[in-house]
């Protein structure tokens, strides 16, 4: 059996690494996706934001839970290629006011996105209201006011993975940093004028599911108190060789859909909601095709969870055509 506890950093990192599929087939040259879709926006109101999924060298940090190095590249990303993907996205969606360039790892990683290329990138993104990067906060710094400045009008917003604020839980995801290292990094990003987005999972590895409800629930509300503006609910995928050893050992269960609609709904209903202030928390959907919601049901499930996301607001269950799908209320 694979200890993936085991104290020692090297062979953790070796036994994620070794149970790896293949990498999908990338070219340098484009990026692995892009769309438009709308979003709530703080304060009120929404946002057309397009979304850019760009290709570039793989992080350096390998989170036990990580299936973004699919796709990506094993040697440092060619300059000029982050311009290129980004105008050859651009040059195909229809015109959105927000800019995500998501990057498989940290934005502010120089093998990742050549710094030489910032000027080339802000250049693409001026026509924006607000740009979106991610980044590890351990690379969160210079290289942050940097591209800040370069961008001019547009706002910048940092998405950080906090993951979880659960320090034992963090230190097993071999995420390489504290939840105090989350911290002073989200303290820098605010002191500077750029704001921030938080990654939450829901469904930790290693915690019962009867656990999950009171996790995510308290890395929400370290998020808040850290001065996120945005926190995003990510379910914990199989799909990267580690997961599914997990799977195997026991200390794993895959979150289904219903999983991330209580996340949502136990936060738009409690009191964490109506204390946020301005802040928003939103599902993520992207494969939520993949979380097992009953056939019968899924596009209006998905739908629902997607008008939560924009009114900030629960809405009832749609019920299920089938009658095989027991709503919670009749529970």
């Amino acid at each position: 059996m694979i200890d993936f506890l085991a104290a020692d950093h090297e062979a953790r990192e070796e036994s994620i690494l070794g149970l790896r599929p293949p990498r999908n087939a990338v070219d340098p040259s484009r990026p692995y996706g892009f769309f438009v879709e709308e979003e709530p926006r703080a304060g009120g109101g929404t946002d057309r934001v397009a979304t850019v999924f760009l290709t570039n060298r793989e992080c350096p940090w390998h989170c036990l839970m990580c299936d973004l190095w699919k796709n990506t590249l094993e040697a440092p990303t060619p300059k000029g290629a982050i311009p290129a993907q980004i105008r050859f996205a651009l040059e195909r969606l229809p015109s959105a006011s927000a800019l995500k360039l998501y990057n498989a790892g940290s934005f502010f990683d120089h093998a990742a996105i050549p710094r030489e290329d910032y000027r080339a990138i802000a250049s693409l993104a001026r026509g924006f209201e607000r740009v979106v990067v991610e980044c590890h906060p351990a690379l969160v710094g210079d290289s942050s006011l940097r591209f800040r400045d370069l961008l001019g009008g547009p706002h910048l917003q940092v998405a950080l993975g906090l993951e979880t604020a659960n320090e034992e839980i963090l230190r097993r995801l071999n995420k390489g940093m504290t939840v105090a290292d989350f911290r002073a990094a989200a303290s820098f990003l605010l002191q500077n004028g750029i704001s921030l987005r938080v990654f939450v999972l829901v469904g930790l590895p290693f915690l019962r599911r009867e656990e999950w409800a009171d996790a995510t629930r308290m890395s929400i509300e370290a998020s808040f108190r850290s001065g996120a503006e945005v926190v995003s609910l990510i379910p914990t995928r199989l799909g990267n060789g580690a997961m599914e050893e997990l799977q195997r050992q026991g200390q794993f269960q895959p979150p289904t859909f219903e999983d991330l609609e209580m996340a949502l709904e136990d936060f738009l209903e409690g009191e964490e909601g109506n204390a946020r202030s301005s802040g928003l928390v939103l599902a993520d959907l992207w494969n939520a095709d993949a979380l097992g919601a009953p056939s019968c049901c899924a596009v209006s499930r998905v739908n629902r969870l997607r008008k939560m996301n924009l009114i900030q607001r629960n809405l009832p269950l749609p019920p299920c055509p089938s009658g095989l799908h027991r709503l919670r209320s009749e529970a």
